[in-house]
């Protein structure tokens, strides 16, 4: 195992343990903040596919966001986790849609409807990514899963380049995250105190 594995080991836990000390109440408040400032970003405002995520635990909240989305037009895409960890899509029709279903400790929500198949996040033109941290250079710590970074590598083999999006809590906009090589940097880290612009397209 490298030291960078071992740093993100540790931080995945040092982060991991603050968000298990936020209430509910902190997590609406994120929410609705969240998608305030969501909607007026211009990765979201002229997308017309994004491919999104359900919140679970401390993660900041999502489902004002994905209402709001759809709300406006907006085709948006939620994951199914695969038993290899993959992740298939399905278009979100509303939170009456959404099944949940028990993974690895976790109670995930997902779409009910037909699956679209891993590639379909290809053709999105804004991925929002979950995250446990992100640094100023665009630099995403994920929770060690993989899926993620299946979808990245995914998108960069298929010659995709939708805006990539995190959202976090201010506290998880650090100063550097470990990385590796093969990580690929986000456009945008969004978080209550608003949007943290890292790197242009194209």
């Amino acid at each position: 195992m490298s030291g960078t594995d071992d740093a993100k080991r540790r931080l995945r836990r040092e982060l991991l343990a603050v968000r298990s000390r936020l209430t509910g109440e902190d997590a609406r408040e994120t929410a609705a903040v969240l998608a305030r400032h969501a909607l007026l970003l211009p990765e979201l405002a002229g997308a017309g596919t994004v491919a999104a995520y359900v919140s679970v635990g401390g993660e900041p909240g999502t489902r004002a966001l994905l209402e709001e989305l759809r709300a406006r037009g907006t085709r948006v895409l939620l994951p199914v986790l695969l038993p290899d960890d993959d992740l298939d899509w399905a278009v979100y029709e509303g939170p009456d849609s959404l099944a949940e279903v028990g993974r690895a400790g976790l109670t995930l929500r997902e779409p009910s409807g037909p699956r679209l198949g891993p590639e379909a996040v290809t053709g999105v033109d804004a991925v929002l990514l979950p995250g446990l941290a992100a640094d100023r250079a665009g630099r995403r710590l994920g929770r060690g899963g993989g899926s993620y970074d299946r979808v990245l590598a995914r998108l960069a083999a298929a010659g995709a380049d939708p805006a990539l999006l995190v959202l976090l809590h201010d506290h998880e906009l650090l100063a550097e995250v470990p990385a590796e090589p093969h990580d690929r940097p986000v456009h945008v880290v969004l978080t209550p105190s608003g949007p943290h612009r890292v790197r242009g397209r194209g």
